[in-house]
């Protein structure tokens, strides 16, 4: 116990000296300190003055200008969402609610996509996919993007890494093709000065049309460009279902030969025949870890995966971009070819609605359309019944007619992988959704019950109810590990020094309430949260604060 004062007493005595009061903005007093190592919790205060943590330990002579008492409650570092898709949430409503009620404190983008670098058409892409809420796009680099969201006000700190999809379009657009030497070299160069602006590394989502286009030696190359500014790679694997083996193979190639750390997003198997492979999955990884390369993870707590019916359908017929998708699926033949193999098991790529099983465990969650939104909810068998066809021909007619993806829920995975995979002491988190308010037009989608979730229901359901890991080994695995993976300095502990990201929670009672059938709910059971020495939860409610920062990458 001692040692965890070492350094804190000169501080202390100083302060003493002086007999000014307040000693401190804040102290939280009489907490069960989880410093987010992993060790053993212990009883203490917790001094922040401006944006740091400047004590820990027992504080009882000294005063604050605010005191909150925190017997019976958690005190841990705050929580880092390791894929966050609040690019947009955030623009619009810089609150961040669903994810700081559940301590939440650090948004980290980045799965294929980013918001930069853009180009002009790419900008003109972004507008129209507007849905429901609409911004103004400002700006042109990553690192613009993210100092405009820091300027706006958020709440949760910010990051991202720069999308493998991002730079494929800024320079090859939607075709399917390999880069020209030329073009490689433009792509790697936008790689480069992402990195130099702080991107965290290189984020790749290899399902989805253009990015499946890219071949692995693309894909080494823009590593290699990541790795000579300490920076990380990020990836969706090109399969999690039929071909997992096969895409771990590939990303662990990438490592290897580009010489980079890397962390497999949402680490799963999906579809029912493929979930065996999850043991040989997890013994491929640490096999690489005992070899050397850093590898990790990162997961979500649910056994349904949310992306959009684009994920039913072959990428050839989506070459070209959205447009020029929704135009080919009006073509009757193609219509046909694409009908016969969304019905088929396939190998070449990743097919999510046969996947899931049924149309019954394929669920509608999000429109464009107004005219179509009535449908939310319903499961792909439900609306072919009301259209009196075929749950494949369902799904195309609402492409075209919607004009969209259409977001949807897709049942995939098993609630065995997902206590093994939380076993795993390399894993981190990430929610895989946006962050939002049970209000106003974010009521007109139904997202993911992650969104509101993922992080409580980690510590409520799989940690308190389930026993599976320890709180100590939760809160380190939602702070220091990604901290250290991202090479964040100041970060992820609750360390004299470090920047004063703070959660007070209930261990007892931290529950995830949102279903899918009703996922606008908040969680409960965090009670306090500090970002950057500043309150933005208290007592459970959003104070309204946006004291979020810029967290830059290695390069920057």
């Amino acid at each position: 116990m001692k040692l965890r004062y070492i350094g804190l007493f000169t501080l202390l005595s100083s302060i003493t000296s002086c007999q000014q009061s307040p000693d401190f903005d804040v102290i939280i007093k009489g907490g069960t300190i989880y410093d987010g190592t992993g060790s053993q919790p212990f009883i203490g205060d917790i001094a922040i003055k401006g944006d740091t943590i400047a004590a820990i330990g027992n504080l009882k002579e000294f005063t604050g200008h605010e005191e909150w008492y925190a017997q019976g409650l958690a005190v841990s570092p705050g929580f880092i969402n390791m894929l966050s898709w609040a690019t947009e949430t955030l623009m619009v409503d810089g609150r961040s609610e669903s994810d700081i009620r559940q301590g939440v404190t650090l948004e980290v983008f980045g799965e294929g996509w980013s918001m930069g670098p853009l180009n002009e058409q790419m900008k003109k892409e972004v507008a129209r996919g507007q849905n429901d809420y609409t911004f103004d796009i400002t700006w042109t680099s990553l690192g613009e993007y993210l100092t405009h969201l820091e300027e706006k006000g958020v709440s949760t700190n910010v990051a991202s890494f720069v999308g493998a999809t991002t730079i494929r379009i800024h320079v090859l657009g939607y075709d399917n093709r390999q880069a020209s030497q030329e073009e490689l070299e433009e792509m790697k160069k936008l790689v480069a000065e992402a990195m130099a602006e702080g991107a965290m590394g290189l984020g790749s989502s290899l399902i989805y049309a253009p990015a499946f286009y890219a071949s692995t030696e693309e894909l080494i190359a823009l590593c290699e460009v990541v790795a000579s500014y300490g920076g990380m790679y990020i990836s969706h694997l090109r399969s999690e279902g039929n071909q997992l083996m096969e895409a771990v193979d590939e990303f662990l190639l990438i490592a290897r030969k580009a010489k980079i750390p890397a962390e497999i997003y949402h680490l799963k198997a999906g579809g029912e025949k493929n979930w065996w492979k999850m043991d040989s999955v997890i013994a491929k990884i640490e096999g690489a870890q005992r070899d050397g390369l850093k590898i990790t993870a990162n997961m979500y707590t649910y056994t349904a995966g949310a992306t959009g019916l684009d994920a039913a359908m072959p990428p050839w017929v989506q070459e070209g971009g959205h447009a020029a998708w929704v135009a080919r699926l009006k073509d009757p033949d193609i219509r046909r070819q694409v009908i016969k193999e969304i019905k088929t098991d396939a190998t070449d790529w990743e097919n999510l609605y046969y996947a899931a099983g049924t149309p019954e465990k394929v669920i509608l969650v999000g429109f464009k359309n107004d005219s179509l939104k009535y449908l939310t909810g319903k499961s792909v068998a439900e609306v072919a019944v009301m259209y009196g066809k075929s749950p494949e021909e369902t799904m195309i007619d609402l492409v075209i007619n919607d004009d969209s993806r259409v977001e949807t829920v897709y049942f995939l995975m098993s609630e065995k992988n997902i206590a093994r995979q939380i076993g795993m002491p390399w894993v981190s988190f990430g929610s895989d959704a946006g962050s939002m308010s049970p209000q106003g037009f974010f009521l007109k989608q139904n997202p993911h019950p992650r969104a509101y979730g993922n992080f409580a229901r980690l510590l409520g359901r799989y940690v308190r109810e389930k026993n599976l890991i320890s709180l100590e080994e939760a809160v380190r695995r939602l702070t220091s590990l990604p901290a250290e993976n991202l090479k964040i300095k100041k970060r992820g502990l609750l360390k004299v020094g470090n920047y004063a990201d703070v959660v007070v929670f209930n261990p007892e009672t931290i529950t995830d309430l949102a279903t899918f059938n009703t996922p606008h709910q908040l969680a409960v059971g965090v009670v306090h949260v500090f970002v950057n020495g500043e309150q933005v939860l208290k007592d459970g409610i959003h104070t309204g604060a946006t004291p979020g920062r810029v967290v830059w990458g290695p390069g920057n």
